[in-house]
């Protein structure tokens, strides 16, 4: 870990690498300048812009909101153990989470969005194989 005193501050693309939010750098830039972070609230556009420990970030990464609070700044990027001792995720913390798992596992109910109704679309491989094999015996 790195300094954490009150004065200590870091860039926040190197904070999400060294958080491994990101797997690079450059990829913690990217998701700076197309507005996908906010700290405190503000939507921020710069990778430079400095993070300290006490900070609260809002990450949009695809289709999920991550809230993460800094507990601490990061001196490299080391393994995902170590990593894990630089945030606290808030969203498993709040009790708007527990509802949000009540929905999830109301939703597993249904079947999986990958398996189709037979006799719908297009065959499947296995399908496909059988009715090959189907064919091939009508001609005989």
């Amino acid at each position: 870990m790195g300094p954490t005193g009150p004065g200590a501050n870091q860039r926040i693309d190197q904070w999400l690498w060294f958080a491994r939010i990101t797997k690079s750098r450059t990829l913690a830039q990217a998701l700076v300048v197309r507005g996908k972070v906010r700290v405190n609230r503000i939507k921020i556009d710069k990778p430079s812009t400095p993070v300290k420990p006490g900070d609260v970030l809002t990450l949009v990464l695809g289709p999920t909101v991550r809230s993460l609070e800094i507990v601490a700044i990061g001196a490299r990027r080391g393994p995902a153990t170590e990593a894990r001792l630089l945030f606290n995720d808030l969203i498993k913390v709040s009790p708007r989470a527990s509802s949000r798992e009540t929905i999830v596992s109301d939703s597993l109910d249904a079947p999986p969005s990958g398996v189709r109704a037979g006799g719908t679309g297009r065959p499947t491989k296995r399908e496909r194989r059988q009715i090959d094999r189907l064919k091939s015996r009508s001609e005989l």
